[in-house]
């Protein structure tokens, strides 16, 4: 395996922050991480004193990018995905089904699972998983989800569909008002997986309870869902009063004011927010006509819409979101990777090898450069980006 040392620059390890620090890539892992340099014969990367070197962004929603969706159920959508992702400083992600049809999600989900035993290569963003969105959603709060392909919550449904993932169907979003839905909750709970509340028309009782039941996220807040309103709180009072729900949020200025950003930053914090796309194919492409999920969509500056002008998916980059949160919030630079990596890797359990710069943990690594503009990516331990050479091998 390649190795690496990173020099000079500013570097966001989990516990501290280390000026002019050294950073050690070997066999796809952190090796070192310290304010002083360690034996080594590994490839140095000499960057800026104004570089910061942090955690790879994690994508808990994302159904697509340049040109390849998730539905698509091709190896090829998945590797086109995986190999553009790090040019954001994106280095794992969960693949994002659309609602459709039960034989085409069954399709989406086997290809994730089939990509992931053969083809989740070093050197590209990681599959990390499925993040089913939907059909199990309220008709009412669809979105740019086609209506008719929503169905009641169905566990057997699920069942069938996580052992076509083998397993790898980490997150729901689901209505958990609706017919079922909190047994569809509570069996999510119980088997592991992220119950999520998007797409819903619960009142604030409803949502209490599925808290109650299972539900620990809130899929992007504010979009789909019932809002705010002082004689009944709806999802959003409910999911920002509950200390243990994450939000995801779009922080493109579109989706979501960049006052509302704010406002939710103020209410749950960095540990409370999660930094998501929701990125459709036509991320990384020019404006003009696209599909998502057989329908319709035309982008239109940094704007994805459907024919009646509802917003469908984004075309957002999560380096972009980590610039926006901190440009909305005015929050610190450890605050914005808190809800781009530590905050999805804590909600899939997969802090012990992802979501922060650690010795032991997968090399999973972007830099930004003092314009936070991502100049290099490491996807275990492999170089997966580099925006110009700054490579030079030197023999100690």
């Amino acid at each position: 395996m390649d190795q690496f040392l990173l020099k000079n620059a500013t570097i966001y390890a989990e516990n501290e922050q280390i000026q002019r620090g050294y950073l050690l890539i070997e066999n796809g892992k952190i090796a070192y991480v310290g304010p002083t340099p360690p034996p080594s014969n590994a490839k140095e990367i000499e960057l800026s004193i104004h570089d910061c070197v942090l955690p790879g962004f994690i994508d808990l929603h994302i159904h697509g990018a340049a040109g390849a969706d998730v539905m698509d159920a091709t190896v090829k959508a998945l590797q086109t995905m995986a190999s553009v992702l790090p040019k954001e400083g994106t280095t794992s992600f969960l693949a994002t089904t659309m609602t459709a049809a039960s034989s085409e999600i069954e399709k989406a989900v086997k290809n994730v699972a089939n990509y992931m035993a053969h083809d989740n290569r070093p050197g590209e963003a990681e599959v990390l998983g499925i993040h089913l969105e939907g059909p199990f959603l309220s008709p009412k709060r669809a979105g740019a989800q086609h209506p008719r392909n929503i169905i009641k919550p169905d566990i057997e449904l699920f069942k069938k569909w996580q052992k076509e993932a083998n397993g790898h169907i980490r997150l729901v979003t689901l209505a958990p008002e609706e017919e079922n839905g909190l047994s569809l909750t509570a069996y999510l709970k119980e088997t592991g997986v992220i119950a999520s509340i998007g797409h819903s028309d619960a009142v604030y009782a409803e949502v209490k309870e599925a808290i109650q039941a299972g539900v620990t996220q809130a899929t992007h807040l504010f979009n789909g869902m019932r809002g705010l309103h002082h004689r009944e709180p709806g999802v959003v009072g409910a999911v920002l009063m509950h200390e243990e729900v994450l939000c995801e949020i779009i922080a493109d200025g579109i989706h979501v004011a960049p006052e509302m950003v704010r406002f939710a930053y103020r209410n749950k914090g960095s540990e409370g927010l999660i930094a998501i796309t929701d990125a459709m194919r036509a991320k990384c492409l020019g404006e003009g006509q696209y599909d998502l999920g057989g329908q319709q969509v035309t982008v239109r500056g940094k704007q994805a819409t459907l024919k009646d002008g509802t917003l469908a998916g984004s075309i957002l980059k999560l380096k972009d979101a980590v610039k926006n949160i901190m440009e909305f919030t005015r929050c610190s630079l450890e605050e914005a990777i808190r809800m781009a990596s530590w905050n999805p890797a804590r909600q899939l359990g997969i802090l012990d090898r992802k979501g922060s710069i650690l010795p032991g943990k997968d090399a999973d690594i972007v830099v930004l450069n003092q314009e936070r503009e991502v100049i290099l990516t490491f996807c275990r331990g492999r170089l997966a980006y580099a925006k110009q050479e700054v490579l030079r091998s030197e023999n100690h």
